[in-house]
């Protein structure tokens, strides 16, 4: 069986984005260190249009080899011409607005989202699976998540988009790991007790 985890960045208070879900201001916390532990760890992360410029352009993928992100978390991607920002996986978007998909590679998740990352999760053999974003998405598949890795950065926000965009219900997890960067951010790793 292959994990679902929820790869993510927020700030202290546990927003994922501001009200309009930018979270641009995080970018300031990408220095050296972090930058080299996110393309050592975690290189199937670092977008496509990324991976060159980071000298990764050539890196395997060590924990994922499939991506789900949300509608909006997508259109980012589109709206910089775009259509699949992580080419080096099998790419899913859940979507019940996008009809078509921009792209060959990338498929649309219009229906029965729950089922579908059942079924990816029951695949043989292959790396994990990474949920992206957004905050609805992951308030979708609260249920499904096993894995919990949260960077988060030393910023609060008061308000905006929560972690989870669900309604009240309880998921213990269990703390497995915390690294701590000189920029004061925090990678915090959990597994969900079951």
């Amino acid at each position: 069986m292959r994990k679902l985890t929820y790869f993510i960045a927020c700030s202290i208070d546990g927003f994922i984005g501001d009200p309009a879900g930018d979270a641009s201001s995080m970018f300031a916390f990408l220095d050296e260190e972090f930058l080299a532990h996110l393309t050592s760890t975690y290189p199937e992360t670092i977008a496509a249009h990324a991976r060159e410029p980071l000298g990764i352009e050539k890196a395997e993928n060590l924990r994922f080899d499939t991506v789900i992100q949300g509608r909006a978390s997508y259109q980012l991607a589109l709206d910089a011409g775009i259509t699949s920002p992580y080419g080096h996986m099998r790419e899913y978007v859940a979507s019940r607005s996008l009809t078509q998909s921009p792209d060959p590679h990338v498929e649309i998740i219009a229906e029965d989202l729950v089922g579908r990352v059942r079924e990816l999760k029951a695949e043989e053999g292959g790396l994990g699976i990474w949920l992206c974003g957004g905050s609805r998405l992951a308030g979708e598949l609260v249920d499904e998540i096993d894995e919990l890795v949260v960077k988060t950065y030393p910023q609060i926000y008061g308000s905006g988009m929560p972690m989870f965009g669900s309604g009240f219900a309880v998921a213990d997890f269990t703390l497995e790991s915390v690294r701590s960067f000189g920029n004061g951010v925090l990678v915090r790793t959990y597994a969900r007790k079951r």
